[in-house]
């Protein structure tokens, strides 16, 4: 990551964007203001940014549609979605199509930094090497993954691209290998600060993890859960208890 974050500003509101930028360069980062979706599209097709602040409800498309785009395409910049629709279904709609975070408007400035503060500081963990002598790659089970590019090969030869989301629940479990690791972690470690999606939402990330990596899903010998706490990763194979 670059010494000084840029951050792209994406939002309609023509006075919000500015005052917004304002005080992310009072705090020291770089800043660009787009005002829709397609444009900000196009800038992130073109241009490197650190991290996008990225408003839901804007003409020709939308923030939804910006982040499911890009996401299709490989993107995994950090996305923090600004919005009136508050709701739990709207913030857990937005986490589960890729987004980091979820601020509904109106919000406190002081909130907002510190939630960008939080999110930069959560990919520098996920950019910053698994072990010392052991580079970007994760190797187990005849599987194969690539921390800088999410993607990797499976046991069978296919091609996994993952998720940025996946990405960092499998750094999370890796790192601690034969530890159990708790929701409650997994949650703080990959979302952070009161982002907190409902455990279902990290089951499901599990279930996707297993299904490119596993050679039996529903009878694993990596990701292991451990009934009431969490999981448990072992590069080395295991009977599931």
């Amino acid at each position: 990551m670059k010494q000084t974050p840029h951050i792209l500003v994406v939002d309609d509101e023509e006075a919000l964007a500015e005052g917004i930028a304002e005080n992310l360069q009072a705090e020291g980062y770089e800043t660009t203001i787009v005002g829709d979706g397609l444009t900000a599209l196009e800038h992130l097709r073109t241009k490197n940014y650190d991290m996008v602040l990225l408003d839901v409800m804007m003409p020709g498309m939308d923030g939804y549609g910006v982040c499911k785009t890009i996401r299709g395409e490989g993107n995994q910049i950090p996305i923090l979605f600004l919005t009136a629709k508050g709701s739990s279904e709207d913030r857990i709609h937005g986490l589960e199509i890729g987004g980091d975070d979820y601020l509904p408007k109106p919000f406190a400035l002081r909130e907002l930094l510190l939630r960008v503060s939080v999110i930069l500081r959560r990919e520098r963990w996920y950019r910053s090497e698994p072990q010392p002598d052991e580079g970007t790659r994760l190797a187990f089970g005849g599987n194969e993954f690539d921390y800088r590019s999410y993607n990797g090969t499976s046991w069978d030869g296919n091609n996994q691209q993952l998720s940025h989301k996946e990405a960092m629940i499998l750094k999370t479990l890796a790192e601690r290998d034969g530890e159990v690791v708790s929701r409650e972690f997994i949650l703080e470690q990959v979302w952070g600060y009161e982002v907190f999606p409902s455990t279902r939402t990290i089951d499901n990330f599990i279930v996707r993890l297993r299904k490119r990596f596993e050679r039996e899903p529903d009878h694993p010998r990596h990701i292991h859960t451990i009934r009431g706490v969490g999981y448990r990763f072992t590069a080395k194979s295991e009977e599931s208890q």
